[in-house]
């Protein structure tokens, strides 16, 4: 028998505002690691970075900037799509089992203006 897997929402930081973009770095996104814990997001995994600004959309992997810091930087190419104070969307997906997938909550954070945030219920 074939094992199925499903792609859902794994784990999402939502309203995030950028706080800086970098064009002169390899790539990625760095992301305050007390928000990736908040929002259950790995360091280097693959994350949809979805500008609520401009319409834009990149997929990258993330990288931690400092705990507390509050920091969304947009690094890489990436960086010439998005501007600081650009509010976004960053979207991690997991693979699951359909048994898996049944008592799956996905862990989802709120952004205010600044990045403070809260737990989505």
């Amino acid at each position: 028998m074939q094992r199925m897997f499903l792609k859902a929402l794994k784990g999402k930081i939502h309203r995030g505002r950028v706080t800086q973009t970098r064009v002169d770095y390899p790539g990625s996104v760095a992301i305050d690691s007390d928000m990736l814990k908040a929002a259950g997001i790995n360091v280097y995994e693959e994350v949809l970075v979805a500008n609520i600004s401009n319409g834009q959309r990149v997929e990258t992997y993330v990288v931690a900037a400092p705990a507390g810091s509050r920091q969304i930087i947009i690094l890489g190419a990436a960086a010439k799509l998005f501007e600081p104070g650009d509010i976004v969307i960053i979207i991690n997906f997991g693979y699951y089992s359909p048994e898996e997938l049944k008592g799956h909550k996905p862990r989802v954070i709120v952004c205010d203006e600044n990045n403070y945030y809260k737990p989505q219920d």
